[in-house]
């Protein structure tokens, strides 16, 4: 299997909008740019879009809006709680910071 690469952009973007927020930190993920809190990952820059862990009814919600897929990391099934959000221009994903302002409250309430 071929491994899919990440948008460096992206990357940056997320950067300059997450690691600002208090508790959030950089990592990665099977060698992909990650972000954590709480030492739980919620998000990854994965192919031309990032993976975003929500509720799965929020999730539910979401995809099928422009961009927005479930996420599928290396082929597998669709994973419930996650979705791709694939945006062209990196800057778009500033449009996206709800959504990740909701994964991070969420995953930041999960209890290990």
């Amino acid at each position: 299997m071929n491994r899919v690469g990440f948008n460096q952009e992206h990357k940056e973007v997320l950067d300059s909008l997450l690691l600002q927020i208090p508790g959030v930190i950089s990592g990665t993920m099977f060698g992909y740019p990650a972000y954590y809190i709480d030492r739980k990952l919620f998000a990854c820059v994965y192919g031309e879009g990032i993976g975003i862990k929500i509720p799965g009814k929020i999730a539910d919600s979401l995809v099928g809006r422009e961009g927005i897929v479930r996420f599928q990391p290396m082929g597998r099934k669709p994973m419930k709680e996650w979705i791709q959000v694939n945006r062209e221009r990196s800057e778009d994903l500033r449009k996206d910071l709800e959504i990740l302002m909701v994964s991070i409250e969420y995953v930041a309430s999960i209890v290990k």
